[in-house]
């Protein structure tokens, strides 16, 4: 009797612990669950698509914005826009006279800019170079690239231009080009009546 008891408390103490674990488990996949349940993978498959539209939705109001001010600016430096089509001829000449005057003074604003900006880059080198002298250090000027073999190239390929040019000449043969020969051959009409005349003395 003893030991059924003893069999019985130690398989109900065996059970309560399986039960406890079993109870443990559970609660755990329940925390487990309730921390994943949140985000499950259509809720994230929402979400992205959401993020997605207004995304979009930000882009395309970002856009509309940069063209309306696109559309002020040009309107604000060249005018609205006119209606060319029913203009004359007399408009017409106006119009392109007052953008040519407004294209010169804006090419006259753009060479001054363009001075200044180079004066103030001097200005700027200049004051480098005078605190670097202050300081006592003195910066290398930057130096070009040189080849040492550029100038023996340069002679190379003089020497082989003009031994080109020699090779290219033509033979000439001298007799085409005498005068001599020529001379010699047809005698004036004076010179053979002197031949004539000495001929009959």
């Amino acid at each position: 009797m003893a030991d059924d008891e003893a069999k019985k408390a130690k398989q109900a103490d065996i059970e309560r612990k399986r039960a406890e674990v079993r109870k443990r488990m559970e609660e755990a996949s329940k925390a487990k669950k309730a921390k994943k349940g949140f985000m499950t993978p259509e809720r994230k498959k929402k979400l992205r698509l959401l993020l997605r539209k207004k995304a979009a939705e930000e882009l395309k109001k970002e856009q509309e914005r940069k063209a309306a001010e696109r559309r002020r600016i040009i309107e604000q430096r060249c005018g609205k826009p006119r209606d060319l089509q029913s203009a004359n001829e007399a408009e017409l000449q106006t119009l392109c006279q007052s953008f040519w005057k407004r294209i010169s003074e804006l090419e006259g604003d753009k060479f001054d800019l363009e001075y200044q900006g180079r004066l103030k880059q001097f200005e700027i080198s200049d004051l480098n170079a005078q605190v670097n002298d202050s300081r006592g250090k003195f910066v290398k000027p930057t130096l070009k690239k040189v080849s040492k073999y550029e100038n023996k190239f340069a002679k190379l390929q003089k020497k082989a231009a003009e031994f080109n040019f020699r090779n290219q000449l033509k033979v000439v043969k001298k007799k085409e080009f005498t005068l001599e020969d020529e001379e010699k051959e047809k005698k004036p009409d004076w010179s053979k009546n002197k031949g004539d005349a000495k001929a009959e003395a």
